[in-house]
């Protein structure tokens, strides 16, 4: 699988764990190992073109997803095809404004928000009730079991 980081947000960010997690979703989501995905972090200027480009919505968000294939979660009897799943944008700066507002680690924010835009790349949202308590399920899932696999290391 490539997971390709690419960080021009001027915010000094793990990129080793942001790939480490990447790879944890996709084993936990039955994703192929040939399937390509591309994380951009940006900061706040960029972020806010890309979100009214986009979104038609003012000011800087703290994250964005760009499905190209369209993929979607594989099973366990069969995984999802290689492909290229798309892009992830971050904005460090926003996420560090939501870390300290949630009482954790920056670093745990963009672990949230990448996760949360993986989950978007492979057709996840959650714009009705079902559908969020379906996402954010598999979310907390992802990350409660990275957190354990980390711990292991």
């Amino acid at each position: 699988m490539a997971v390709e980081i690419n960080n021009e947000s001027g915010v000094e960010v793990d990129e080793a764990t942001l790939q480490r997690l990447t790879l944890h979703a996709f084993d936990h989501l039955n994703v192929h190992r040939d399937a390509e995905v591309a994380i951009q972090l940006v900061d706040e200027g960029a972020m806010e073109q890309l979100h009214l480009q986009w979104m038609d919505e003012p000011g800087p968000t703290d994250v964005l997803s760009f499905p190209m294939d369209e993929l979607r979660p594989g099973s366990d009897d069969e995984p999802t095809p290689p492909g290229l799943l798309g892009d992830i944008v971050l904005c460090p700066q926003v996420a560090i404004v939501q870390a300290e507002a949630a009482g954790h680690s920056t670093q745990d924010e963009l672990l949230l928000l990448t996760t949360h835009g993986l989950l978007h790349l492979l057709g996840f949202d959650h714009a009705e009730p079902d559908d969020e308590r379906e996402m954010f399920g598999i979310q907390r899932d992802i990350l409660v079991g990275f957190s354990l696999a980390e711990r292991q290391r």
